[in-house]
């Protein structure tokens, strides 16, 4: 089974900073490098770290930022594994993938086991494995 999780709104409180938006219109990643963490991180680590010593795997799925640049891209991307790599030092991925704004993360999905955590309803809806909002990601995870 792979467990996938969307970053932004998900596992970062990245709405919540103060001026997110004008950040991403001016081609500023500080939304992505400053975000608080949205989950108890230690308790999400010590879960995924046994899902994945029990054969599971675990991948991000999130989208860039709207507005299409390369250059600007691949500076998001950063930002994105580096708060990775902070806030989930322990936790190796499977995969990581950060894709173009608006990719249907069903994608990804390669079965109907499959799980995927996000806060976007579409994504949820669309996903064809099982998929779970923002809520009690950690209480989900301890009952598979």
């Amino acid at each position: 089974m792979r467990i996938c999780f969307d970053l932004d709104g998900t596992l970062n409180r990245f709405y919540d900073v103060d001026g997110w938006l004008e950040d991403l219109i001016a081609q500023n990643p500080r939304p992505y490098e400053v975000a608080e963490v949205a989950v108890n991180m230690s308790a999400l680590a010590r879960v995924l770290n046994r899902l994945q010593r029990q054969g599971h795997e675990l991948v991000i799925v999130s989208w860039l930022s709207k507005r299409e640049c390369a250059e600007f891209d691949k500076i998001v991307t950063d930002a994105k594994i580096k708060w990775l790599t902070k806030h989930l030092p322990s936790v190796h991925f499977d995969e990581i993938n950060i894709v173009r704004y608006g990719v249907s993360k069903d994608t990804f999905c390669q079965s109907t086991e499959d799980i995927l955590f996000d806060d976007e309803e579409q994504n949820r809806l669309s996903w064809t494995g099982k998929a779970f909002d923002v809520d009690n990601i950690i209480e989900v995870l301890k009952n598979i």
